[in-house]
């Protein structure tokens, strides 16, 4: 079991006090403190509290970020899960503040009906920094991100749960379109689209046209084994059509199995699209792998071996191995039928990857460049601009800034938690 010092929890405090001038108080998963502040802290105090701090904290695993929520009207804190792997070790709570889109007199009013005298609250509530909701989000932001370099700890679970998120997000608004727009039929003209994107190599692309057509789905029907025969008959569409264009895809059945077995064991809608967008990005590592264009099956024995290992370190004397072959001859064999070398495609898959771990998760990037297979971060660099146009740092910060964030934070238009 992973252990918590108390060395990281003041380290962290420090970091965050200097920051933005508030502190952090971690609690357990039950929402009840860890350890008591110092200064006692009105909040802490309500008979609502351990509930409220609870809640604040399963919504931020829920959601995989910080997760605002109120003490009371106008008077704001945020939870920031505390997770290793798959692991809940409980949360941090940040002191509260004031919305400045809230009047004061609403936040004196509501601690007074949780039974705190009004002189009590009118002097709390006056003495708590009033702040827009930008500064809060970067607050939280900026506290999330320094216990996980603090800690070093991988958050896992939030990671997975995050790009669950917002592809839930990116579905409903697709239902909600489709509402108005009136078109409630299966969308069998965006199967074609998806595999031409697929076919492009537009993997972003390919990810909107399938949350707009699982959108469609639900609305066709929202009854699990429906959406469930949909989503088998989707992928069953998209592998079709691939060996059709090329015999030597059939790898591809065997990977379709795979995950068809996965979509068949899914418990909900969520998990549903989940696994189906799982499944689409492995489709589409397999289809660029193998390539549309690939009709050598010595050929397509090496890319297999490839996609499967190049995250490891791949000689061509290797690969001779595994072909029977001379290291000489694949070479050849490789750059005749797909234009390429063998290095070009592992370095092409290797930045593929680390692309999609700089979206999806809080890896630093030293880590990603490990996992992917470079050994040298310097030349994990030079390859990802020579192939992007662009700094791994910069792609991620224009990947986070163009997104749509899951639970805006904050959103002090709700209503408190229910006490």
């Amino acid at each position: 079991m992973t252990v918590l010092s108390q060395r990281t929890l003041i380290q962290v405090n420090r970091t965050y006090r200097q920051a933005f001038g508030l502190c952090v108080h971690p609690i357990m998963a039950t929402g009840a403190l860890l350890n008591r502040p110092h200064r006692p802290n009105l909040v802490f105090c309500l008979p609502s509290s351990t509930r409220t701090g609870a809640y604040g904290l399963q919504e931020a695993l829920h959601w995989g970020e910080p997760y605002v929520f109120y003490w009371a009207p106008g008077i704001i804190s945020w939870a920031v899960a505390m997770v290793d792997q798959y692991a809940v070790h409980g949360g941090l709570l940040s002191d509260a503040v004031i919305s400045r889109d809230k009047p004061a007199d609403a936040s004196i009013l509501g601690l007074a009906e949780q039974g705190v005298a009004l002189a009590i609250a009118r002097r709390y509530v006056s003495r708590l920094p009033v702040w827009p909701a930008a500064r809060m989000r970067e607050a939280a932001m900026f506290l999330q991100k320094t216990f996980y370099q603090i800690s070093g700890w991988h958050p896992q679970l939030l990671e997975e749960n995050r790009i669950k998120a917002a592809q839930q997000r990116q579905i409903s608004e697709a239902i909600d379109e489709q509402k108005k727009s009136g078109h409630t039929s299966y969308p069998i003209d965006k199967e074609r689209l998806l595999l031409s994107l697929i076919r492009a190599g537009d993997q972003n692309g390919a990810r909107r046209v399938l949350n707009e057509m699982l959108g469609a789905m639900y609305l066709f029907s929202p009854k699990l084994v429906i959406l469930r025969a949909r989503a088998i008959e989707m992928m069953g569409y998209l592998t079709r059509a691939a060996i059709e264009d090329s015999p030597l895809m059939e790898p591809l059945i065997e990977r379709n199995h795979r995950w068809m077995q996965k979509l068949i064991q899914a418990r909900d809608f969520e998990n549903l699209s989940h696994v189906l967008m799982q499944a689409l990005d492995d489709f589409m590592e397999g289809i660029y792998v193998h390539g549309f264009n690939c009709y050598n099956a010595k050929v397509s024995q090496i890319l297999d071996f490839i996609t499967r290992h190049y995250t490891q370190p791949i000689s061509l004397k290797q690969i001779a191995q595994v072909a029977g072959l001379s290291a000489f001859r694949i070479s050849h064999l490789i750059k005749q039928h797909t234009g390429k070398t063998v290095l070009q495609h592992i370095l092409q898959l290797r930045v593929q990857k680390a692309q999609q771990l700089l979206e999806r998760t809080t890896k630093s990037c030293p880590e990603i460049a490990y996992e992917v297979g470079f050994g040298d971060q310097s030349y994990f660099i030079k390859h990802f601009k020579r192939l992007t146009g662009t700094t791994p740092a910069r792609y991620r910060r224009t990947r986070l800034t163009s997104k749509v964030h899951p639970n805006p934070l904050p959103a002090p238009d709700l209503p408190a938690p229910v006490s």
